[in-house]
């Protein structure tokens, strides 16, 4: 559960104080690994035939959308997938995706439509399948199921896997939330990690191949300058693009794990506002009442300020909603995970039968990758006896998996 490395505070001024002006001459060049695949003449793809899984948000240091990369020095790409949201990251959670084209040539195949999974005949006519995705840290995020199907399709098929990695953006927060229970497997929970995992694609990846796919042919293309120590707006020179339509920032990005819950209740989640994930409601709350048992918490790293907003989309389309927005004042001890079970045991004891924890059981229980998670809740346990229970899980599964990492600390 470690945060980053502590320095005595005296310590940090006298020395950062020293050093700030060498900091930019000297800071670390960053790369995504398509830009490092570039710098090593993509010799990974030398008479290759490949295609690509990525979207609008899979761009190189310099902005260039990467498959134009590729195509610029005449890597023979012979197809792109698009994973949910499709290709433009616009379409709608859940939202079928066919397949399209860029321009009259390059086909787009829908990971999101009726199928989720690689066909067979299509890998065979492909050496290597390329995946650039940006991942947001958070196992119900489906990027990385879209992944582990691709593995196991390519582990089928004998063809190459080349994962081009990028950074986690919520990497310095610790793994919290329940192990993936595979009774509860679904595809907003397919990859045995923690809720939120502290990993990047590349190394969920390596897990996978080792947990699953030992004969997939793996191949890693290692970010430069990685920190997992370092939030995504701590990379020089790289600005964050959206990944998917509702997660638009890194402010949301960093509450996501905390209110994605909420889409399997009674509760707007602020889709169809200004600020989805950042805030959220319902027409029965009562704001003041929310606010003062949340605040009683007192939650590190957050705090809670009182709104009406009336959804364009989504749960109450067109309904003023009475809720709560959360500004994160200090990342470095915000705790995603222990603010989202606070906001579910305040709605529950104030909201017990509009809630609707048990009315959307299945969908909650698949999004927390366990039914460890409501049962608790609706039967009355604290947060701490909750918090305690999943750390056992975490902590297990760190035991277990102490290699996991394929970045320095």
């Amino acid at each position: 559960m470690s945060r980053r490395p502590f320095f005595p505070l005296v310590f940090c001024v006298v020395f950062f104080g020293i050093i700030s002006p060498f900091y930019q001459l000297n800071a670390q060049e960053f790369l995504y690994g398509i830009d490092v695949l570039e710098r090593g003449g993509f010799k990974e793809l030398e008479n290759k035939k490949a295609g690509l899984i990525t979207n609008a948000a899979g761009v190189c240091v310099s902005g260039e959308p990467n498959y134009k990369k590729l195509l610029r020095h005449r890597i023979r790409l012979e197809f792109l997938m698009s994973p949910e949201h499709g290709f433009s990251a616009k379409a709608g959670a859940g939202e079928s995706v066919k397949d399209g084209f860029i321009g009259d040539s390059l086909k787009i195949h829908s990971l999101y439509g009726s199928r989720k999974k690689p066909e067979k005949n299509l890998l065979e006519t492909i050496d290597v399948l390329l995946f650039d995705l940006q991942d947001v840290g958070v196992r119900c995020y489906t990027y990385i199921s879209t992944m582990r199907y691709a593995m196991e399709a390519c582990s089928e098929s004998g063809t190459t896997f080349i994962v081009l990695d990028r950074p986690n953006p919520l990497a310095p927060v610790p793994a919290e939330g329940f192990m993936l229970d595979p009774d509860h497997m679904s595809f907003v929970g397919m990859v045995p990690v923690p809720f939120i995992h502290e990993m990047t694609v590349g190394e969920i990846a390596l897990l996978l191949k080792n947990m699953l796919y030992p004969d997939l042919d793996l191949k890693i293309i290692r970010m430069k300058g990685y920190n997992r120590f370092s939030f995504f707006d701590e990379y020089p020179g790289v600005r964050f693009i959206s990944p998917s339509p509702n997660i638009r920032d890194l402010e949301t990005v960093l509450v996501y794990p905390a209110t994605v819950f909420l889409e399997a209740t009674n509760v707007s989640e602020g889709r169809g506002t200004e600020r989805p994930f950042r805030q959220f409601g319902a027409p029965f709350i009562n704001s003041g009442f929310l606010k003062k048992e949340l605040d009683a918490l007192k939650l590190p790293g957050v705090s809670f300020q009182t709104v009406r907003f009336v959804p364009s989309s989504g749960k109450y389309k067109g309904l003023q909603c009475e809720g709560l927005a959360l500004t994160v004042t200090d990342r470095l001890v915000f705790e995603p995970f222990r603010t989202g079970v606070a906001i579910l045991l305040s709605l529950q004891k104030l909201y017990p039968e509009l809630l609707g924890l048990d009315k959307g059981a299945d969908f909650f229980d698949k999004l927390a990758g366990s039914s460890l998670l409501r049962k608790m809740i609706v039967s009355g346990h604290s947060l701490e006896e909750i918090l305690a229970a999943s750390r056992l899980q975490v902590r297990a599964f760190e035991q277990e998996n102490p290699d996991r990492y394929i970045y320095e600390k």
